[in-house]
């Protein structure tokens, strides 16, 4: 019914308490919200830091632009090993050079030889020497480059036929001047014309014969026998496809020719004219000295 005594003031003074305790509480919150701020921004800090000590990779080099490379010396290359007793072995001798026999001729067995616009040989032989029929070595000088068959053609035909003509001349054989054998070259060596027979190793063009003592006759020269000439002309063309002398084509005036040349339906050339003194063109008489001058 009585209630207590308001004090005056007191009221409006525990009111201001309240509010203090109320700003100091929000004052101490916020402090220390500050504070975690502080710190995370610490922790944030501190990890960006240790990833920036990281080492980042590089992004790889494009492929066109090679990696610098340090200057390592190489090691020396490994010796290659080529064992010692292995040897190729030759090949085995063609009919051919089995059919000449060091009694009928001296031959060397060549490797092929492959050349341009045609040119080569399948079974080449060089052709050092021909045997006659009582033993005696005739000569070839140079040695003829050939094919096998080539050459055996040619022994044959030494060795039976110019043989025994060449020994009325005065003295057995003893050498062929061999002028050209295989040659890889258009025929009488114009440029762009067709391939020789040369240039397939089926030909022989012969300067001269020489004998044992040592003379030369050339084949062509109409100093030496007509007879004798006429017998040796025979016998090539017997043997041989195409035969080219003196009055052929002209480019056969020193030399004879022979080749094996196959040809359709056996055709076969025989072009030498076994001239003498009489076919010779005199020439006219020189000028004597009295006579008058020619008038301008």
């Amino acid at each position: 019914m009585y209630g207590s005594p308001k004090v005056p003031g007191f009221a409006s003074k525990e009111r201001l308490d309240q509010s203090s305790r109320a700003e100091a509480t929000a004052l101490n919150l916020s402090i220390v919200m500050a504070r975690c701020a502080v710190a995370g921004l610490a922790a944030i800090a501190s990890c960006a830091a240790s990833r920036a000590q990281e080492a980042i990779p590089l992004p790889r080099l494009r492929p066109s632009i090679p990696p610098p490379l340090a200057d390592i010396p190489l090691p020396r290359p490994r010796p290659a090993i080529v064992p010692a007793e292995i040897v190729a072995e030759p090949a085995l001798p063609s009919d051919c050079q089995l059919r000449l026999t060091s009694d009928i001729a001296a031959i060397e067995a060549l490797p092929a030889v492959t050349g341009a616009e045609g040119c080569g040989i399948d079974d080449p032989v060089r052709l050092l020497a021909v045997m006659t029929k009582d033993g005696a070595r005739v000569a070839i000088a140079p040695p003829a480059t050939m094919r096998c068959k080539t050459a055996e053609a040619i022994a044959h035909w030494i060795r039976e036929d110019v043989a025994p003509v060449a020994a009325t001349l005065g003295a057995p054989l003893g050498g062929i001047a061999n002028f050209a054998s295989y040659e890889c070259r258009g025929r009488n060596r114009i440029v762009g014309a067709q391939i020789s027979e040369h240039g397939k190793g089926n030909a022989l063009d012969i300067r001269a014969l020489t004998l044992t003592n040592g003379r030369s006759y050339e084949l062509t020269d109409i100093a030496v026998a007509r007879e004798a000439r006429e017998r040796i002309k025979a016998s090539a063309c017997a043997r041989f496809t195409t035969v080219l002398g003196p009055a052929s084509d002209g480019f056969h005036e020193g030399h004879v020719h022979v080749d094996v040349a196959e040809r359709r339906s056996g055709y076969r050339i025989c072009q030498w004219a076994v001239r003498d003194a009489s076919d010779l063109v005199p020439l006219p008489r020189a000028r004597p000295p009295e006579a008058p001058k020619d008038e301008p």
